[in-house]
């Protein structure tokens, strides 16, 4: 009997051994080490030896390489166990690349991974109440391992998507006295025949508004991710993060964007073990790299992508962890008014390249090469390369790389390079503006952020304003606005406004699945989207989020009612913005009026924290509320927080 599953067919399932032979060699330790290294040090030697390196090689410098892998993989690359996403799934391949090259240069390579999820897959469900509070989760896991294997010279981060990749350059970039590289995990190409990750998630709201068929959709959904690693083929957070930490000078030259399981991705690996090699040698220590002139030219590289909103609170994660000076809303909306658009890829058009067509066309570097000669970067920036920004860049414009990927592009898709990432004059003669705005207003008197880029430029006046007045349709969850749209009570001309969605209702959920529906609606171009939630980088529409106060800290936007009158107002030519409140039960009032009226209003009685939200999101809430809130990065500001618990631990009379 074998009711409760202790037996087994095997034979040999009892054939157990008590002791093993154990590592043949002798550990290369002398009297000096004995007397002076920690237990833990010399333990490692055993525990190495153990796991079957060479005892007579372990003294050469340890490099720890992290990575977001997930998955398991035969070494045909079918799948055995399947990882969240392609994002994950092939970066084990980078990380063996390094390794190599590291055991090739008497160097021993440590491998360690803390896994990611995907924000695609948490769409529309609760497991989008643990996305943005799992970057922080991960960055400390990674900091802990860093900091686990003391005997490490050096960090190598590997890693692609919306969360993991933020997490590993916040925990990189908090490795002040090491040096560390990051290597981006590159990015999945487009089906010859099909739609891109983007578009493909809106199937359902297509197929509802008998846009396709199901027979389209179960065809063009198998065939979407057409190769099985790498970030989405869109500019959103995946593909803008590689983006920044390129641009910061974490990464090598030309490294991020570059196609998932090709033979110029993994060299990156390989370079890149080389590189911190070399930094180690040359004792560059991750302080070296990022400053606040890094953080400079990478929101302006990223104003030249028109990259993620998603970035607004990345980045000035990434600072706190150097100690650097967070960037906030001023800065990116001074920065993106400066800094023309210069990159036509998804979603921002008009053209609608894909990373990797971008990547072939220059990247980074040649995004950098306009920018620098507009004189707004700062050259003198150094990078994990070993060269400064400006060494970089001229050795870029005449590489070899360079001009025969720009002949591959034009040659092999047909595509102009310089349609892909265009000079200042081109890209205004094509009208391409800046992307990001940030609209105040009675709604927002903490500011928002809106892709303008996004807005369907038919709905624009010709004076470049985007300008619509209507009723609001208040929503308390996403699935609910979801409803409203699929069976078809929404309609043109109505501001739909999502609350409860911030960091304190969901931990700040991204509202993808309503953006996406919005674009591939007919009638969705006349629609306005409000939230206290957050976007991909991928978004569509009028859509504004990051609305603050959310409205769970008492933000006017938690004040809002069916019927009430709002008006949004974006100059895309400036990038200057607002939506305000501007009446109540189809009257209009002055604007001191309806700012009066609103601020008299109390809070809904129905506004309430997702029944949903995990303890663990509760907490990152109420930390990261502390530290700066939404436009502080999300982060943990230990001393903020201390000095809060201390207050209070004395108004009760326990410190």
């Amino acid at each position: 009997m074998n009711h409760c599953g202790f037996d087994s067919k095997s034979g040999e399932l009892y054939d157990i051994h008590t002791r093993a032979r154990g590592p043949r060699g002798t550990l290369p330790i002398d009297e000096t080490m004995l007397r002076a290294r920690p237990s833990g040090d010399l333990f490692g030697l055993s525990q190495n030896a153990g796991m079957g390196w060479d005892p007579a090689s372990l003294n050469g410098n340890e490099y720890l390489i992290l990575s977001t892998h997930g998955g398991v993989r035969k070494e045909d690359g079918t799948p055995v166990a399947l990882g969240y996403h392609t994002g994950h799934w092939e970066v084990g391949l980078l990380v063996e690349a390094a390794a190599r090259e590291f055991k090739a240069a008497s160097a021993i390579p440590f491998a360690a991974a803390c896994t990611d999820p995907c924000d695609g897959r948490s769409q529309g469900t609760t497991a989008m109440f643990d996305s943005l509070p799992f970057r922080n989760d991960a960055a400390t896991i990674f900091r802990r391992l860093i900091r686990s294997l003391p005997t490490r010279r050096g960090v190598m981060g590997v890693a692609t998507c919306d969360k993991g990749l933020p997490a590993m350059m916040m925990a990189l970039a908090g490795t002040r006295d090491l040096p560390c590289i990051l290597v981006p995990g590159g990015v999945t190409l487009l089906p010859e025949e099909g739609e891109d990750a983007g578009r493909i998630q809106t199937i359902g709201i297509r197929f509802m508004h008998a846009q396709i068929s199901v027979e389209h959709a179960a065809e063009m959904g198998c065939r979407a991710c057409a190769s099985p690693g790498g970030g989405c083929q869109f500019l959103g957070t995946a593909a803008t993060s590689q983006v920044v930490g390129e641009a910061l000078g974490m990464s090598l030259g030309h490294s991020a964007l570059a196609p998932s399981g090709h033979a110029i991705w993994l060299d990156t690996a390989e370079r890149s073990a080389r590189a911190l090699m070399d930094m180690e040698r040359r004792r560059v220590r991750m302080r070296d790299i990022l400053t606040d002139i890094s953080i400079a030219n990478a929101m302006l590289v990223h104003a030249a992508f028109g990259g993620s909103t998603n970035l607004v609170i990345h980045l000035p994660a990434i600072a706190h962890a150097a100690g650097l000076r967070r960037p906030n809303a001023q800065d990116w909306a001074r920065i993106n008014s400066q800094v023309p658009r210069l990159v036509d890829a998804l979603p921002n058009g008009p053209r609608n390249h894909p990373t990797i067509q971008v990547f072939l066309a220059g990247g980074v570097p040649e995004v950098m090469l306009h920018l620098r000669a507009l004189g707004l970067l700062d050259v003198s920036a150094q990078t994990v390369s070993g060269c400064t920004l400006d060494e970089l860049l001229d050795e870029w414009k005449d590489s070899e790389r360079r001009h025969q990927l720009r002949k591959l592009l034009k040659e092999r898709d047909g595509v102009n390079p310089d349609d892909v990432i265009l000079s200042p004059a081109a890209a205004k003669n094509k009208g391409m503006k800046p992307t990001v705005c940030f609209p105040h207003g009675n709604i927002a008197p903490e500011g928002s952020v809106l892709k303008s880029t996004s807005i369907d430029p038919t709905v624009i006046d010709p004076d470049g304003v985007f300008r619509k007045t209507g009723p609001a349709r208040v929503f308390l969850t996403e699935p609910e606005a979801m409803k409203a749209l699929k069976e078809g009570r929404i309609s043109a001309g109505q501001i739909m406004v999502l609350i409860g969605r911030g960091p304190s209702g969901t931990g700040m959920e991204e509202t993808y699945q309503l953006t996406s529906a919005l674009k591939y609606l007919p009638f969705g171009k006349e629609v306005v989207l409000l939230t206290d939630a957050r976007f991909s980088g991928v978004s569509t529409g009028a859509c504004i989020g990051h609305i603050s106060p959310e409205a769970l800290a008492g933000g006017p936007i938690g004040k809002l009612r069916d019927g009430d009158l709002i008006e949004v107002i974006i100059d895309s030519n400036t990038l200057a913005g607002s939506i305000n409140f501007i009446g109540e039960d189809g009257t209009q009032v002055d604007p001191a009026e309806a700012s009066r009226i609103l601020a008299a209003r109390p809070l809904r009685p129905d506004l309430a924290p997702d029944p949903a939200l995990p303890p663990e999101t509760r907490l990152w809430a109420a930390l990261q509320q502390i530290s700066g809130g939404t436009w502080g990065g999300c982060v943990y500001d230990v001393d903020a927080i201390l000095q809060t618990i201390s207050k209070g631990l004395e108004r009760e009379g326990k410190s």
